[in-house]
């Protein structure tokens, strides 16, 4: 089991379970209360006196620094059951509710989850804000969960700021590991120029099963040139009808004099 190579500070605690007992499925960020430096935060976390720990914690500069390696449990979230499945986060924040977070901290959180979800195999983060229903759900090999504080504990973590956008987190993230679902890719079959002939032809193709099929009318697009071109070509074959029409008549003339 390995870190996120996105640490730029380390400082390990004494504070944790090693190895943890369950495999990771789930992500728990949590807010520091406190615009803090990596440095702080694991230096709160150094003392064997105070019991608690993360796994990381990103400063309020966007660093994110390691305090227990992803093998081992944290002393997090109030909750053994939860630290021993989960990487939690500590991201510096404001000391009020609702504990706002800034862009830095907010984009190396994205970041960070991301990462972990890469390397335990996952591409899918899953936010059902819904504590009995997430408690329950038993996540699918390619599922992380994100799981919060305040369900372990009578507390206010990760503060309303962040509670409000884990969906918005969980989604960028499922998106950033899968950017293949954001495109679309379209087949097309025939082209007419008669809108019978493609009415026909779609009724097959619906008939063969693929009942998305459908017809789209684009606009033939010639350019000035092109319809210059074919004026001349038309006008030339209508002097050539012409001369070939003169000499014709000419020719019945002739023969007629001859029987006058």
């Amino acid at each position: 089991m390995s870190n996120s190579p996105l640490v730029s500070y380390t400082n390990i605690s004494p504070n944790k379970n090693s190895p943890r007992v369950n495999q990771i499925d789930r992500i728990t960020p949590h807010c520091v209360v406190g615009q803090c430096s990596v440095e702080t935060i694991g230096n709160m976390f150094s003392s064997p006196t105070r019991q608690v720990s993360s796994n990381y914690g990103i400063g309020s500069d966007g660093r994110i620094g390691m305090y227990v390696d992803e093998k081992d449990r944290s002393w997090c979230s109030s909750s053994a059951n939860n630290d021993h499945k989960a990487i939690t986060i500590e991201c510096a924040s404001d000391t009020t509710e609702p504990y706002t977070m800034n862009d830095k901290v907010y984009n190396s959180l994205i970041n960070l989850c991301v990462d972990i979800c890469k390397r335990n195999g996952k591409n899918k983060l899953l936010w059902f804000a819904d504590k009995d229903k997430t408690l329950s759900y038993i996540p699918k090999e390619n599922e992380m969960l994100i799981t919060v504080h305040r369900w372990f504990a009578n507390k206010a973590c990760p503060g309303d700021w962040l509670y409000n956008r884990l969906g918005d987190l969980a989604a960028e993230v499922t998106g950033r590991l899968n950017p293949e679902s954001n495109s679309i890719y379209r087949i097309q079959v025939g082209a007419y120029s008669l809108k019978e002939n493609a009415e026909n032809f779609l009724h097959e193709v619906k008939a063969a099963g693929f009942t998305d099929a459908f017809i789209k009318q684009e606009i033939n697009k010639t350019s000035d040139i092109d319809y210059k071109s074919m004026y001349e070509k038309e006008k030339n074959k209508r002097k050539d009808a012409e001369k070939e029409k003169t000499q014709l008549l000419q020719d019945i003339q002739a023969v007629l004099r001859r029987f006058v």
